[in-house]
């Protein structure tokens, strides 16, 4: 590893280094060390940072450039999955099974992984912050099925995008599609995807430059959003509703 790599200080409070200063490559790597403390992982959020490493390694800060972001207008749904979802019975809820969506997601494979950056360590800690109110999950059932899920963490009126599965085709889709409705109608303009892919890319996701997306958050994360858990202003959607 880089030996110019920063440590972060033992102290959860302790500023992260200026996201300028992450590598080029590999890209946003920024920071190691430190814990998963609700406050130290608050804090990497608030400034554009999250941690993404996998069993054995350290934990390892990134802040990408450019930065993958969905407008909650402008998720894209394509016309034959509208029209499959216009007969479909399935409902949309949110923190009902936190649990199961983060393990469901640690659990799903992934094309060009063997493994999964969703550690032990990692459940445990967004369990936290799923306890202070901070971290939500958005379920997709077919009955009392989990079929399909997100789940992030919210601060102000930014929902930063940490994970989804599908169990089921179509599940991821309607997950982020459910999730993009609902804070649209919260007035929260935007969630963080993190790095692109071509399925993020074919739901409409854009690419944004660190300075304008750390510029963005500051002004949203200081916003009044909902505290607490979900579930009740989430409502239940039915799936129907997403497509137009």
């Amino acid at each position: 590893m880089n030996l110019r790599l920063r440590v972060l200080d033992p102290d959860p409070s302790a500023p992260f280094p200026p996201v300028e200063t992450a590598f080029d490559e590999p890209d946003g790597l920024l920071a190691t060390g430190g814990d998963l403390t609700p406050l130290r992982l608050l804090n990497a959020y608030r400034h554009g940072i999250f941690p993404w490493f996998s069993e054995g390694q350290p934990i390892l800060w990134w802040s990408p450039d450019p930065r993958t972001v969905f407008r909650t207008d402008g998720v894209h749904l394509s016309s034959r999955f509208r029209r499959g979802l216009r007969g479909s019975t399935w409902e949309v809820r949110a923190d009902t099974v936190f649990d199961a969506v983060v393990r469901a997601c640690a659990e799903a494979p992934r094309v060009g992984q063997g493994g999964t950056w969703i550690t032990d360590g990692m459940r445990e800690a967004y369990a936290a912050l799923h306890r202070l109110g901070h971290a939500h999950s958005v379920e997709v059932f077919d009955g009392e099925l989990l079929i399909g899920g997100i789940y992030g963490v919210a601060i102000g009126r930014m929902f930063f995008g940490e994970s989804m599965f599908s169990a089921r085709s179509g599940g991821s889709k309607t997950a982020i599609a459910a999730l993009a409705y609902r804070l649209r109608t919260w007035g929260w303009p935007l969630i963080d995807a993190q790095v692109a892919n071509d399925h993020l890319a074919s739901l409409g996701a854009e690419s944004w430059s660190r300075t304008r997306f750390t510029r963005t958050i500051a002004g949203l994360t200081e916003q009044p959003g909902w505290s607490g858990r979900w579930t009740e202003p989430f409502g239940r959607l039915p799936a129907r509703m997403l497509a137009g």
